[in-house]
């Protein structure tokens, strides 16, 4: 699916604001083969949805993205991960592209202004860090973060380098971040892995903020810290244990559309 932005165009009686779709490339989070499918969409659906469809490009090459692995307050501010866009040896997206041209390709493209790079994503992540899944804007100047409160658990640490790094981060304006901790549950297991529980993984609609939850003490907590957060629509936690199952929850499985 294409990420959605808006831009000024000219038209016959002066300037128009306009909604277009920015279509990334899909490669599987590359990390597997049956992909092709899934990277033709856009244009699949184009014709029943009236999209006029912009090929994301950097230097005159298709610039790999997914949904995941960014997330934006609106303003010109962008949160990505150096684990998800820049590891030179794991799940590589982008060969040979360097910080910079990231960060143009993600500016030209999205028309953001201000990209902020934290560490690394949460444990079990099939995706090698998306965003999604640890740090999301609830309002243009305020973000949640996980936090893991366990020093041997496998995300303590990370997640504790990603605080401070936002800590000395600013938004495009060059105010600071209001940072709210979000907690992780407990540690799932399936089969011996990891799975990447997470309430971060909400998805916000037209009129509530859907929630994951996973049969666990701190569901509770992250249902109250979301609906002080979010005061216009109702926060609903949704059980997404098995839906974890599959390596994603709500965010994962959805996307964003305008009217």
């Amino acid at each position: 699916m294409p990420a959605f932005v808006k831009r000024t165009v000219e038209g016959t009686s002066g300037a128009l604001s306009e909604s277009a779709a920015v279509k990334f490339t899909f490669n599987g989070w590359a990390k597997y083969d049956n992909w092709h499918f899934d990277n033709a969409i856009a244009h699949t659906v184009s014709p029943q949805t009236g999209w006029n469809i912009i090929e994301a490009k950097f230097d005159k090459r298709h610039v790999v993205l997914e949904g995941g692995a960014i997330d934006v307050n609106g303003m010109g501010t962008l949160l990505t991960t150096e684990e998800c866009l820049l590891d030179p040896q794991v799940q590589v997206r982008n060969p040979g592209m360097t910080k910079a041209d990231m960060e143009q390709a993600l500016k030209d493209n999205l028309g953001v202004t201000n990209v902020l790079w934290l560490g690394k994503g949460i444990a079990g992540d099939d995706t090698h860090g998306h965003v999604d899944d640890l740090c999301r804007f609830v309002n243009p100047t305020t973000v949640v973060l996980v936090q893991e409160d366990t020093p041997y658990d496998a995300n303590y640490r990370a997640l504790q380098e990603n605080r401070e790094r936002l800590e000395g981060m600013h938004l495009e304006n060059g105010s600071k971040i209001d940072i709210i901790p979000l907690p992780m549950p407990e540690p799932l297991v399936f089969d011996g892995m990891r799975l990447p529980a997470s309430y971060a993984n909400f998805y916000v609609c037209n009129h509530a903020v859907l929630v994951p939850t996973f049969n666990d003490e701190n569901d509770r907590t992250a249902l109250g810290i979301l609906s002080e957060l979010f005061t216009d629509r109702p926060v609903i936690g949704i059980h997404a244990v098995d839906l974890v199952w599959g390596l994603g929850t709500l965010h994962c499985l959805t996307h964003e559309e305008p009217a």
